[in-house]
């Protein structure tokens, strides 16, 4: 889906927003932060989900809390790490809920076989380093693949880390160096 079309629909017929100079601030700043974070948040959501579907649904709904708790956002992180915030919460609340344990079951028993009719272009980034390396970091325990992706991936700073998982700065540098270790036996076992 289009970041327009999420807008659009994020905003929905007549929704209006609270405490804020004019609904028209709010559409532009929710505009804003589409713009410049949903991408980053649609990967973030993927990390957790595992199935870009489920992801842009979690998306969709992330950028609908935002809107609607625009008014609460004071200043005391940026906001990416707000979003971020929103993203691993909403997320994990996905995975625990009836539906993603009955889309699960579903999406491990459909055939594989369709998979082997790829292009030419998806079978080279299948086998790149790359494409490897983000399998082995998906393959990893939750609570270290989380650390990994914020940090290697979404460019986080260990501070923004901590504000966003709400872990000790002792706890996240643990589990950095924990699923870096993990992650090098895990590619050291593939060769």
């Amino acid at each position: 889906m289009k970041m327009s079309s999420m807008l659009q629909m994020v905003m929905g017929e007549g929704r209006m927003s609270k405490d804020y100079q004019t609904n028209q601030d709010y559409e532009d700043l929710l505009e804003q932060l589409i713009d410049e974070y949903g991408q980053s948040v649609k990967r973030l959501a993927y990390t957790y989900v595992k199935d870009w579907a489920l992801a842009e649904d979690v998306t969709q709904e992330v950028f609908v809390k935002c809107f609607d708790h625009l008014h609460t956002f004071h200043g005391e992180s940026t906001y990416k790490t707000w979003l971020y915030r929103i993203t691993i919460n909403h997320a994990k609340d996905m995975l625990k809920s009836k539906f993603f344990r009955q889309f699960d079951v579903i999406q491990r028993l459909k055939p594989q076989g369709g998979r082997t009719e790829q292009s030419a272009e998806a079978r080279v980034v299948q086998d790149s380093e790359d494409e490897q390396l983000a399998n082995e970091v998906l393959r990893l325990p939750r609570k270290y693949r989380e650390i990994i992706i914020l940090y290697y991936y979404e460019g986080l700073k260990m501070r923004e880390i901590e504000a966003v998982t709400n872990l000790r700065m002792a706890t996240v540098k643990t589990r950095l160096r924990r699923g870096k270790e993990l992650l090098k036996q895990q590619l050291e076992g593939s060769e």
